[in-house]
């Protein structure tokens, strides 16, 4: 019976809570599988992650075989087959995102280094915590032992939003939804592109939406999601971002038929630098992303490109001292 380790740092706060009762009631691996959990955070958090085990053990998960609860990276990443790296610095009231991008990253720089030291090449790293896609460079940068194929970030719960918001305004179901993708940073700059998006197999539906509603509707709800969340519940997603990464690990476990979106350093046919995690239409099956690299890019959509990728640009500027050490 083949056994699959997965750690998920940043456990004890509210995404982790939701993915792991998610990842072990679902069916991502079949039942061949045992699941071991490696919960990683911080000593002052060890008490929250022991009343977590406890429920973890209480729901009694046939394909469960272990929990370890750590302090300790090496502990928690030693022998992982999949590192989903949810932790991370939350940015504050008045904290500049340089401040944010500079804090992270040095946790980031650690985390890879230890993780490039316990793991096989083998092993997939989902980077979730923000700024996910420049979080993302930084990993690849000192876990140089892992292919660079093997690190994404996640644009899973950009690309769920897009489809949602989409499925409201045309009465469908998002299932009725395909070849909806997010280009570039999981950020405020990111392009949803309804350009090549089908509903229920055509594109009829798409291409008689009033062109306003799309650039001033929307597109930026799309890239504002978050920051609309928070102003009605008082709290960033948890729930949708637990979702959307058991969404993204499913993704990598089995392929998808679907357009996915997530962040990948990559040489591409759009010119977009390929030295930092952008987000591209891909294509997935278990052993291969492959960017869709053969779309017709209007002038407009490709403005709303390069300015994600120019921001992707500045972020990976500030931390360049930092990739050098």
């Amino acid at each position: 019976m083949k056994k699959t380790i997965i750690t998920i740092t940043g456990a004890a706060g509210n995404i982790a809570y939701s993915l792991i009762f998610r990842i072990l009631s679902g069916n991502i691996f079949p039942d061949t599988h045992k699941i071991q959990i490696n919960l990683l955070d911080l000593a002052e958090a060890l008490p929250i992650l022991k009343g977590v085990k406890y429920e973890i053990e209480d729901c009694a998960f046939p394909n469960l075989e272990n929990i370890t609860i750590t302090d300790n990276p090496e502990l928690a990443f030693m022998d992982s087959n999949y590192i989903l790296l949810v932790g991370a610095k939350p940015r504050f009231k008045g904290m500049q995102r340089t401040d944010l991008l500079l804090d992270n990253a040095n946790i980031f720089q650690k985390h890879a280094k230890i993780i490039n030291e316990c793991v096989g090449k083998d092993t997939k790293i989902v980077v979730v915590g923000n700024p996910a896609n420049t979080n993302a460079l930084i990993l690849q940068n000192f876990a140089h032992n892992l292919p660079a194929e093997n690190i994404t970030s996640l644009m899973k719960l950009d690309q769920n939003r897009a489809k949602s918001i989409l499925a409201n305004k045309l009465d469908k179901s998002v299932k009725d939804i395909s070849q909806l993708v997010v280009w570039g940073n999981h950020s405020v700059t990111q392009f949803p592109d309804l350009n090549h998006t089908l509903v229920s197999d055509s594109h009829d539906l798409i291409s008689s939406l009033d062109k306003n509603w799309i650039n001033d509707i929307f597109i930026p709800r799309v890239q504002k999601r978050g920051a609309e969340i928070i102003e009605h519940r008082g709290k960033s997603s948890a729930a949708s971002a637990a979702s959307a990464i058991y969404d993204h690990l499913s993704i990598l476990v089995n392929g998808s038929i679907e357009w996915e979106s997530m962040g990948i350093i990559r040489e591409n046919n759009y010119n977009i630098c390929d030295e930092i995690f952008f987000s591209f239409p891909l294509k997935i099956s278990t052993s291969n992303i492959d960017i869709i690299n053969d779309l017709d890019i209007s002038e407009n959509s490709m403005k709303y490109i390069k300015d994600t990728e120019k921001e992707l640009l500045v972020e990976r500027d500030i931390i360049k001292d930092i990739l050098k050490n």
